[in-house]
């Protein structure tokens, strides 16, 4: 990330609390599921696995990705973040919106707590949408990789408008509308529009680069944001004015046809890389898209089958196949990146035998976490294709292990900057 505009980074008390935070609610996140073990053989549509989806897609997921963007964001557009003050509300009001809709998920508890925290949701949401938007328009030379980080924004919008929305509709019914039919608009919308635009625009940033590779196939991002979009808008549309699931296979292909070929620009750059070996993020990183593949190959089986396992393996393969792989991988590309480059800066490290990323973190805990990863990765989707529940629970055990492996490094690499500071 060298060759990056990093002297337009915010400061550190900005970025370094989503991370912190972020490694947290993943412990939380594997501890809720440990707990929940016998939810994960039933139906998809429960308590308990609807307060451990919103841990995953907010606490640990969003929260990551907030404070990513904020330090990406300034160095991708060349200029300085639009408002810190913005940030930092975006902050507080997510960590708040997720300490009130986790627990009342868990609970369900429909009302006064889940209506405050899907609020608290929103409004970190429009502080987040405001400074990528006027962050982004500052930007004197406009690049796609910016123009998907502003989709993607427009995307988390509609997803957390309708997401409020289905919290104030089971305390306040009005919606004339089946609500399990919202709420496949909200998941997908999500999905498909926050989470999936933002890493495309970002990873064909950033893979290249961490590859040191020239990918030569660069009409192929072009046309994954046409069809991701296109497919996108088609299903919200369809699904809102008919209210029709018949050609949701459909949009489910166009959709699919355009992370082909984004993955296509990807492969390429893996392909022409002159960076032979791989490191561990790397491996992460390129795991998580094999991970998203699979889920779209399984579509076809959710839409065909009765059968609950089908919905769950897909959203497993999504959110701790998919993001969280990502999650693991680029934490340990950004994050020492940020403390070392801050550290640097202040106390002019000299080049020869100079404090590199790598140094801030543990290698060995990393390759543990990374086969743990796999591990119980497998072993769940085993236990869940299997219905057997002694399974699920070991792999569950494992993951609890891979989120202490992880808060374990994280935490020293934030450590790590106190006490080289204090040295120097």
């Amino acid at each position: 990330m060298s060759d990056l505009h990093v002297g337009k980074a915010p400061p550190l008390l900005i970025v370094l609390p989503f991370y912190a935070t972020g490694a947290l609610f993943f412990l939380v996140l594997t501890v809720l599921l440990f707990l929940s073990a016998n939810d994960l053989t039933g139906h998809f549509f429960s308590p308990h696995l609807l307060a451990i989806v919103h841990t995953a897609a907010l606490g640990w997921a969003t929260m990551i990705i907030f404070g990513a963007t904020y330090e990406l964001l300034p160095v991708l557009c060349e200029n300085s973040l639009y408002s810190k003050r913005l940030a930092i509300f975006s902050y507080v009001f997510l960590l708040g919106g997720i300490a009130q809709l986790v627990p009342a998920f868990w609970s369900f508890s429909a009302g006064t707590r889940m209506i405050t925290g899907g609020s608290f949701v929103f409004l970190a949401t429009l502080c987040y949408v405001l400074n990528v938007l006027l962050t982004a328009s500052a930007a004197n030379k406009k690049e796609l990789h910016q123009t998907f980080l502003i989709t993607s924004s427009l995307w988390l919008l509609v997803t957390v408008t309708l997401g409020l929305t289905l919290a104030v509709n089971l305390r306040y019914p009005f919606m004339t509308r089946n609500h399990l039919e919202i709420m496949k608009l909200h998941a997908h919308v999500g999905l498909g529009g926050w989470f999936l635009q933002l890493i495309t625009g970002v990873s064909i940033k950033l893979v290249p680069m961490f590859l040191v590779s020239r990918p030569k196939k660069t009409t192929l991002p072009k046309i994954a944001w046409v069809l991701q979009n296109g497919a996108l808008a088609l299903f919200l549309l369809d699904g809102h004015l008919l209210g029709s699931g018949d050609r949701d296979l459909v949009y489910a292909v166009i959709s699919g046809l355009g992370i082909a070929a984004w993955l296509g620009f990807i492969n390429d750059a893996r392909v022409s890389r002159l960076r032979k070996r791989i490191d561990i993020p790397m491996k992460l990183t390129l795991s998580s898209f094999v991970f998203l593949a699979a889920a779209v190959l399984l579509i076809p089986v959710v839409q065909s089958s009765t059968q609950p396992k089908w919905a769950l393996m897909y959203g497993t393969l999504l959110f701790l196949g998919w993001l969280t792989s990502l999650m693991l991988g680029q934490t340990f590309k950004t994050l020492p990146f940020i403390v070392w480059n801050d550290i640097t800066r202040k106390q002019h490290q000299p080049a020869k035998g100079a404090l590199l990323p790598k140094d801030l973190y543990s290698e060995s805990i990393l390759t543990y976490q990374h086969y743990l990863y796999y591990i119980a990765l497998s072993s769940l989707l085993a236990g869940m294709l299997l219905g057997n529940s002694t399974i699920i629970l070991v792999a569950l055990a494992v993951w609890v292990m891979v989120a202490l492996l992880y808060l374990i490094n994280v935490c020293k690499i934030l450590f790590q900057r106190t006490i080289i500071t204090h040295e120097n």
